[in-house]
C-alpha cells in the first residue's frame, strides 16, 4: 500500500538571470529532508559536486515516499536524471540477481526497501544510474552527461510555514537556492520575505528550544498577525506596537520574544520552584537545604532515634542501608538468624551447634583427618559393603584405602598387609591397616627394631620376652643408666662418718646426765673434781 501523497508542494520556476545549475528547477521539503531537481546536463561526477556545494548529495530512493517526491519534481517532464547510485569499485559488471545489481548509494551503504529497475541483463562499463519520468532506473556510463540530477538535503528539524493574514505574500528562500511561496516546511537558514509588512525573518536553530524557529536580529515582537509576533507566550499590540508577554513564573528572554522560567539559570543544587515573582530552592528526599539556601546536604538517617534499622545502619548520600550482624541474613526487610549449616563447607552432613557447626559423614564414611570438612570411605571391619554406582562403562565400585573390591558380592575386603612382610619382627593386621611390633628390649624406628643399649654400649636386655606393640613409635629410645662420679662417692663416705661420730657424742652426753640424777641403783658416781675412788655399795637404809 502506497503512503498518502506528500503534503509539501512543488516550488516554482528558476529565477531569471541566474545560472541553470545555481538554483533548482523545483524543490520540496519534509520535516527533516528536502529534495531538489536540477535540469542541467552534467556527467555523474559534476552532478555529485553540484549537490555537495549546497550541503547535500545525489538523491537516494529507498522507499515509495521518495519515488513520489521524484514524480512531483519531474512534473511529467522527459529526460534522464542522475540518482545517487554507482557500481561498487570491486565490480566491473552489474549483477542482475542482486537487489541493487551490485550498485551502492553515494552514502556508502546498500540498504533499501524499494527498487524499480528497467529490464536488462548484465551490463559492463555502465557504472551509474539515471531515472526517467516513467520512474524506471537504468544503468548508464558515468562520463556521459545526463539531462539533469536530483539532490537530497538532510536537516535536524525545520520551521513551519508562516501563518499570515489572507492576501499577504511570503516568499521563501532555502539555503540550497530554492525559492517559492508554497513551502510547508523550511530548513534552517531559510529566509522569509514579507514585502507588504517590510519584514524579513530567518529560520534559526535555537538550541534552547525544541527545534528551529523563526526569528530576526532585531529584538522584540514583530506584527502579531505574522506567527503571533514570534512570541513564545502571548503577543499583544499596544498603540500599534507589538509586545510579547510570558505566563506566570516566566520572564522574557534576551530577544524579547522567547520566555524563560525564573528557575532557568538559578543556583539551586537540586530543584527550583517558582514562588510568585521569585523562586525557592528545594532538595531531594534524604537531603536538607543548607544555610546558604541553595545547596543541599545529606541527612544522617542513622542518627535518628529510634534508628530506622533493626540491627546495623549505614548512612549513604541521600539515604541509608540496613545490614545484619554476622550470622544473620536480610529476609524481606528483617534480619533473621542464618542457619550455620546453610553456608557450611561440609561435604556430606552438618550438625548445628550453639556457636557454630560440626561436619559429619554418612554411614560408610569417616571425617578426613587432613580436612575436617571432607569425608573419606571408612570400614572398621574385615568386610564392608562397597560403594557402587552405574557408569557409562558399567558398574563401578569404590573401597577405602587398605581394602580391595569383591565385584561378585560388591564387598570391600580387608588386605592382610602382614602377609607381605612389611614388619621386621612381628605384625598385627587391622581393618585397612597393620601394626608392627618389636621384642622386649628394642624399639621400632624406620620400620626396623633397634636394641636398647646400656651405658657401655651393650644390650640392656637379653632373652626373648613378650612382644610389645610399637605403634605409635616412640620419638627416642629410653634413657641410659648413668655412672656416679668418684668425687660424689667420697662426699657420701665422709658424710656417713660424721653422722656416726655425732651419734657417739650424743650417747656419751646422755650417759653423764643419767649419772647425776638420783636413781634406785646402789652405786654412786663422783664427778671428775673428786678424788679417784672406787664405787662402793651403800646400804639401802642410808639412801635419802
Amino acid at each position: 500500500m502506497r503512503p498518502p501523497p506528500l503534503l509539501l508542494l512543488l516550488l516554482g520556476a528558476v529565477t531569471p538571470g541566474q545560472p541553470r545549475d545555481a538554483s533548482p528547477a523545483g524543490a520540496q521539503c519534509l520535516e527533516h529532508e528536502c529534495f531538489a531537481v536540477f535540469w542541467a546536463a552534467r556527467p555523474f561526477a559534476a552532478a555529485s559536486e553540484g549537490c555537495e556545494r549546497g550541503g547535500g548529495h545525489l538523491m537516494t530512493v529507498r522507499s515509495t515516499v521518495a519515488e513520489e517526491a521524484i514524480a512531483l519534481l519531474l512534473q511529467n517532464r522527459a529526460g534522464r536524471l542522475w540518482l545517487g547510485l554507482s557500481l561498487s569499485p570491486s565490480l566491473s559488471c552489474t549483477e542482475p540477481s542482486r537487489r541493487l545489481r551490485g550498485f551502492r548509494w553515494v552514502t556508502g551503504d546498500r540498504s533499501t526497501d524499494y527498487t524499480n529497475w528497467a529490464p536488462s541483463g548484465q551490463r559492463c562499463g555502465e557504472r551509474c544510474v539515471t531515472v526517467s519520468r516513467e520512474l524506471r532506473w537504468e544503468e548508464r556510463r558515468c562520463e556521459e552527461p545526463a539531462d539533469g540530477f536530483l539532490c537530497q538535503y538532510s536537516y535536524g528539524g525545520s520551521c513551519p510555514r508562516l501563518d499570515v493574514p489572507p492576501g499577504v505574500l511570503v516568499t521563501y528562500t532555502t539555503p540550497f537556492g530554492a525559492r517559492g511561496a508554497e513551502f510547508l516546511a523550511l530548513p534552517p537558514r531559510s529566509v522569509a520575505l514579507i514585502p507588504e509588512l517590510g519584514l524579513q525573518l530567518r529560520c534559526d536553530e535555537d538550541g534552547a528550544s525544541a527545534g528551529p524557529r523563526w526569528g530576526r536580529d532585531t529584538p522584540g515582537a514583530w506584527p502579531c498577525e505574522v506567527a503571533r509576533g514570534g512570541c513564545a507566550g502571548t503577543c499583544e499590540g499596544q498603540r500599534g506596537r507589538p509586545r510579547c508577554s510570558c505566563a506566570e513564573g516566566a520572564v522574557l528572554g534576551a530577544d524579547g520574544r522567547g520566555c524563560r522560567s525564573l528557575c532557568e539559570g538559578s543556583p539551586c543544587q537540586h530543584h527550583c520552584v517558582v514562588d510568585n515573582a521569585s523562586f525557592v530552592c528545594m532538595c531531594s528526599v534524604g537531603y536538607q537545604l543548607a544555610a546558604d539556601g541553595v545547596s543541599c546536604e545529606d541527612i544522617d538517617d542513622c542518627a535518628s532515634e529510634p534508628g530506622p534499622c533493626e540491627q546495623q545502619c549505614v548512612n549513604t548520600q541521600g539515604g541509608f542501608e540496613c545490614r545484619c550482624h554476622s550470622g544473620y541474613a536480610m529476609v524481606e526487610g528483617r534480619c533473621q538468624r542464618r542457619p550455620p549449616c546453610l553456608e557450611a563447607p561440609c561435604q556430606q552432613l552438618c550438625e548445628e551447634l550453639p556457636h557454630g557447626y560440626l561436619c559429619a559423614c554418612q554411614p560408610g564414611y569417616a571425617v578426613d583427618p587432613r580436612d575436617a570438612t571432607r569425608c573419606v570411605l571408612h570400614c572398621n571391619a574385615t568386610e564392608c559393603p562397597a560403594v557402587c554406582e552405574h557408569t557409562s562403562a558399567g558398574r563401578a565400585c569404590e573401597c577405602p584405602t587398605g581394602f580391595v573390591v569383591d565385584h561378585d558380592d560388591e564387598l570391600c575386603v580387608d588386605v592382610n598387609e602382614c602377609e607381605s612382610n612389611y614388619c621386621p619382627f612381628n605384625c598385627t593386621n587391622t581393618p585397612g591397616s597393620y601394626q608392627c611390633h618389636c621384642p622386649h628390649g628394642s624399639y621400632l624406628r624406620d620400620n626396623d627394631c633397634i636394641p636398647i643399649l646400656d651405658e657401655d654400649g651393650e644390650e640392656a636386655f637379653s632373652g626373648d620376652s613378650e612382644l610389645v606393640p610399637r605403634t605409635p613409635v616412640p620419638s627416642r629410645p629410653p634413657p641410659k643408666a648413668e655412672r656416679l662420679h668418684p668425687g660424689l662417692l667420697v662426699a657420701i663416705s665422709a658424710g656417713a662418718l660424721l653422722s656416726l661420730l655425732a651419734l657417739l657424742a650424743l650417747g656419751l652426753h646422755l650417759a653423764r646426765k643419767r649419772c647425776r640424777s638420783r636413781g634406785s641403783m646402789d652405786y654412786k658416781c663422783s664427778g671428775p673434781q673428786e678424788k679417784e675412788l672406787g664405787l662402793q655399795p651403800v646400804p639401802s637404809a642410808q639412801k635419802p
